[in-house]
């Protein structure tokens, strides 16, 4: 397995995996970065060229955890606020989700998700792995993954009909708006 072969096979997708979960470009980069350099030091090591994609996105995900452990709840607190504010910019988070003709207004609610539950989807959803590489990224059986899965998509969609509204754009493309708050 020629490295430079796996980096453009699966560069792409990996990035779209760790923005995903870390919605930060910046710190993004910098796991995109440490996952290529772990796969480059370690592909010799793999015994089953067909798990390739798992232990990829394996490293990804592992990294993301130690990113999350590393900082501090207070920042992600922080974050978080001035997401809701406006104050930060995420065009490449946006257009990913304008690319699966999701809205902002939909990955707000995403994120009120438990991160066990949000990984799930990212990886099924809009990674398309299957439920056997999500079982091995995570180290968890099929059947939580189903689990997970299920149970992630119930609390989104209660979730969504009661924060959202649903419409149909000048393109045929399925748009959410929040429901303004009526008291």
């Amino acid at each position: 397995m020629d490295f430079w072969d796996i980096y453009d096979d699966y560069y792409g997708r990996v990035k779209k995996f760790i923005f995903a979960l870390v919605k930060d470009e910046w710190v993004a980069d910098d796991i995109i970065q440490e996952t290529f350099i772990k796969v480059q030091k370690n592909v010799h090591q793999l015994r089953e060229e067909s798990k390739l994609s798992s232990w990829i996105f394996k490293i990804a995900y592992n990294l993301c955890q130690d990113h999350f452990r590393k900082t501090s709840p207070s920042s992600q607190r922080e974050q978080v606020l001035s997401e809701k504010k406006g104050i930060l910019s995420e065009p490449l988070f946006q257009k990913k989700f304008e690319q699966h003709q999701m809205s902002a207004c939909v990955q707000d609610k995403i994120r009120l998700l438990p991160e066990s539950y949000q990984t799930v989807l990212v990886l099924f959803d809009l990674m398309g792995c299957s439920h056997q590489e999500i079982a091995e990224i995570l180290d968890i059986s099929i059947e939580n993954v189903k689990v997970r899965l299920h149970r992630a998509r119930q609390k989104l969609k209660t979730i969504l009909e009661e924060e959202c509204t649903f419409e149909v754009d000048e393109r045929n493309v399925l748009v959410c708006d929040p429901v303004s708050n009526k008291k």
